[in-house]
């Protein structure tokens, strides 16, 4: 078992963003750590470090510790939750075996559920939330390309000031927010309106924005979100979901969405925890969600589930 490094952030996940937050809080100067499951990633990272691809073809790289055993990060004190949804009972089971008592696990992940998920492992005071606005594409193991500059959101939570200095000084614009169920909500409207179109269409996120059907679905998908949400009395953080849904992908535009890289790769989807929660909370509320229904149906459809 390794010695507990105070300083070390963890992050759980090898993927895309995983690999994108190791490289930017490594180039700060941070020691990082990385548990995950991926063999092929877990050797790449302990081989050739993090790297961080550009535009113009250049490539930075940083070395980082990665395993596949939670025992080699025992007593953790600060984590990063970035895997898939369908992972995140895995992840805190990992968690569970390796975050100090007074440790504090971040979900930055899509989807509902997740933070609940890691709670039931670890307690309310252990898990924060919160969402991000930037993408990443995964190029191979251990190599990762930005995708657009984003925006990180913290719920308010005692204990968060520290990683959101290390988060700053990393280069993320981080914000607070006090209502964590709007919050949720809100990076919901923008997942929901975005990765599902992109998935379907095969493209950017920027090319829904030129094809002027392809962005009229991307503001209904936005628009029935909040519906949905305003049903439960939960106001979302931005006046016009739409419009927030639209920004995004414009400041991504070059980035290929994490479901369309899943779809892609052959590898499930978050589809079930975005449109599919939707759905859910939809019906729980008697309200009609059509639009993400028929896409929640459609990209399952193309991933060959049910």
């Amino acid at each position: 078992m390794a010695k507990p490094n105070p300083e070390l952030v963890l992050i759980v996940g090898t993927g895309a963003l995983g690999c994108l937050f190791a490289a930017r809080l490594a180039a700060a100067g941070h020691p990082v750590g990385l548990l995950g499951t991926w063999p092929e990633g877990i050797e790449a990272l302990n081989r050739d470090g993090v790297t961080l691809l550009d535009a113009a073809g250049g490539a930075q790289n940083w070395p980082v510790r990665a395993s596949t055993q939670p025992a080699d990060f025992a007593g953790s004190r600060l984590a990063l939750v970035l895997v898939k949804a369908w992972q995140t009972g895995r992840a805190a089971a990992q968690l569970a075996e390796c975050l100090a008592p007074d440790g504090l696990a971040l979900t930055l992940q899509n989807g509902l559920g997740n933070r609940e998920a890691l709670a039931a492992a670890l307690s309310e005071a252990r898990v924060a939330y919160g969402v991000i606005t930037a993408g990443a594409t995964l190029v191979a193991p251990g190599q990762v390309r930005r995708g657009g500059e984003g925006r990180i959101t913290l719920a308010a939570q005692p204990g968060l000031e520290r990683l959101a200095t290390i988060l700053a000084a990393a280069g993320f614009e981080v914000q607070q927010a006090e209502d964590v169920a709007g919050l949720a909500w809100s990076k919901l409207a923008i997942n929901a309106a975005i990765n599902p179109l992109s998935a379907l269409l095969g493209v950017p996120n920027g090319e829904l924005l030129a094809r002027p059907s392809a962005r009229q679905l991307c503001r209904q998908l936005a628009q029935e979100v909040a519906a949905v949400a305003a049903a439960q009395g939960i106001a979302l953080t931005h006046a016009d979901p739409a419009a927030a849904a639209e920004e995004v992908a414009g400041r991504t535009a070059g980035n290929l969405s994490s479901m369309l890289q899943d779809v892609r790769r052959g590898a499930p989807t978050e589809i079930d925890a975005i449109c599919g929660a939707v759905v859910r909370a939809a019906r729980a509320a008697g309200q009609p969600a059509p639009v993400n229904e028929t896409v929640w149906k459609l990209v399952s459809a193309l991933q060959g589930a049910a």
